[in-house]
């Protein structure tokens, strides 16, 4: 059993997916900071100073503050401004990778570094000109040799 694991954890592909799950961590804190760190600021700012995270509707009769003594007190409301917050802040992490995976790309494109097209894996039989596999040496709808 152990030595299944081990074939199993040293695959190439498992091996691959663990490395592009930890550089995909990375890359969501990189992002993350990007929105937090140098977008959001800005965006309060021109918005003049309104933080959305302290927008509720108290949802019972007992008077509170903020969101924090709502939830200490355990009075129920309806925090659209942590909502508003998200989706800002999911429109600002998508739109920032958009623009990084647009300028890996274009790097990509001006180090002449694409991805070359891709092989094709049938071809077309003369005879009959049915789709048959490349590697193939008899057409399987007309038996022609190839």
């Amino acid at each position: 059993m152990l030595k299944e694991f081990r074939e199993f954890a040293l695959k190439g592909n498992v091996i691959d997916l663990a490395v592009g799950v930890i550089i995909g961590a990375s890359f969501g804190k990189i992002t993350n900071s990007l929105v937090n760190d140098v977008l959001m600021p800005p965006l309060g700012f021109l918005l003049g100073r309104v933080d959305f995270s302290d927008m509720f509707i108290n949802l019972s009769g007992q008077p509170v503050a903020s969101i924090a003594e709502a939830k200490t007190a355990g009075v129920p409301v309806l925090a659209y401004g942590a909502f508003i917050n998200t989706v800002i802040e999911f429109t600002l992490i998508a739109f920032a990778i958009f623009i990084m995976v647009r300028q890996i790309n274009r790097l990509r494109t001006a180090l002449g570094r694409n991805d070359p097209p891709p092989q094709p894996s049938e071809k077309s039989c003369p005879k009959c000109l049915s789709t048959i596999p490349i590697a193939a040496t008899k057409c399987r709808a007309c038996t022609a040799d190839l």
